[in-house]
């Protein structure tokens, strides 16, 4: 068993979600498709795009600007960065190490994880072990995409859906028995071909083949892809629950990957929480896959939805396939 020393938690939030709106009236003129049909399936409305000239750091840059602003942090107290992406600047460096440039945190270490839209538990978990180990007291978690470049704009199975936008959390040692108590984190690589980008890396590099036939793209099964996040999305916050001492009864507020409502009503049902404890901000955001969570997250708090002491569950699922859930006894004030 691991030794813990501190309780961890979250200290500050903040997120960043570019200024151009892309409705689904605009969606309408690129691909064969009509506003009632994408809110019906998807819950979105409209989703945020990056200006040409922006990347996935500057996204981060701004979110965790104002997370660590929200803790009271400097960067120059952080001793870790993780960039949770899919969309990172380029294959290397990391974007999180750009990140720690752009940010002057000289003390942190910094890399990037990709775990799709689970990526941003996936990386609370990793900050979380090392806070209550002693190792690091202050960890910067970003989840940032930009999606929008990395999306066939004659797929209406994918344009309709993904979206860029970033959100972090600044993880530190909060009161005991507050903060994280537990995750559930799980992965099955037999459904990778799912969801993919299957061009531009070491199997398939870029070339004038992979760029004509957009294998440089996002690539959706969405029927599998339902069909796994269905199940998904209600379990592991259910084994999550179990390793805490805690039941369904025990969440005050769910903050669930916002991938489709369908999905999030479905998780809700399976955790037997009504709709107002489940937040849910997709129709204004789209899918913004690693970013989606701590947007959420953060909007919830900025919005007054989130009390200390109350128990809340995050819930995702993404490409990989990878799945993850967090419980945590909200640490932080009003």
């Amino acid at each position: 068993m691991t030794l813990k020393l501190n309780s961890a938690g979250i200290l500050g939030l903040g997120y960043y979600v570019p200024e151009k709106i892309l409705t689904n009236a605009d969606i309408e003129k690129l691909v064969d498709t009509n506003d009632e049909w994408i809110t019906e399936r998807t819950g979105i409305k409209e989703r945020r795009i990056c200006a040409p000239e922006q990347a996935t750091s500057d996204l981060a840059l701004i979110a965790a600007q104002r997370a660590l602003e929200d803790a009271k942090v400097s960067a120059e107290e952080l001793d870790m960065i993780i960039v949770a992406t899919i969309s990172a600047d380029s294959n290397t460096p990391s974007t999180a190490c750009i990140l720690q440039e752009k940010l002057g945190a000289k003390n942190a270490a910094a890399f990037d994880l990709s775990a799709a839209c689970s990526g941003f538990v996936y990386s609370s978990a990793i900050a979380t072990q090392f806070i209550e180990t002693g190792v690091y007291k202050k960890v910067l978690v970003v989840g940032a995409e930009t999606l929008s470049k990395f999306v066939n704009w004659e797929d209406r199975n994918t344009c309709i859906i993904f979206a860029d936008g970033a959100g972090a959390a600044v993880f530190g040692v909060v009161e005991d028995g507050y903060g994280v108590l537990s995750f559930d984190l799980g992965a099955d690589g037999s459904g990778a071909e799912t969801i993919e980008i299957p061009g531009g890396g070491s199997r398939h590099p870029a070339d004038q083949e992979s760029i004509d036939n957009h294998m440089h793209c996002l690539h959706m099964n969405g029927k599998e892809t339902f069909r796994f996040a269905v199940k998904a999305m209600g379990s592991t916050v259910i084994k999550s629950l179990e390793r805490a001492g805690l039941t369904k009864e025990d969440i005050d507020y769910l903050i669930p990957h916002q991938a489709n409502i369908r999905i999030i009503q479905s998780a809700a049902k399976r955790l037997h929480l009504p709709m107002e404890k489940v937040f849910v901000n997709i129709e204004k955001y789209g899918n913004a896959s690693a970013a989606s969570i701590p947007i959420a997250l953060a909007e919830a708090e900025q919005e007054g939805k989130l009390k200390k002491g109350e128990i809340i569950a995050l819930s995702g699922f993404g490409a990989g396939l990878t799945w993850a859930s967090c419980i945590m006894k909200w640490a932080k004030e009003d």
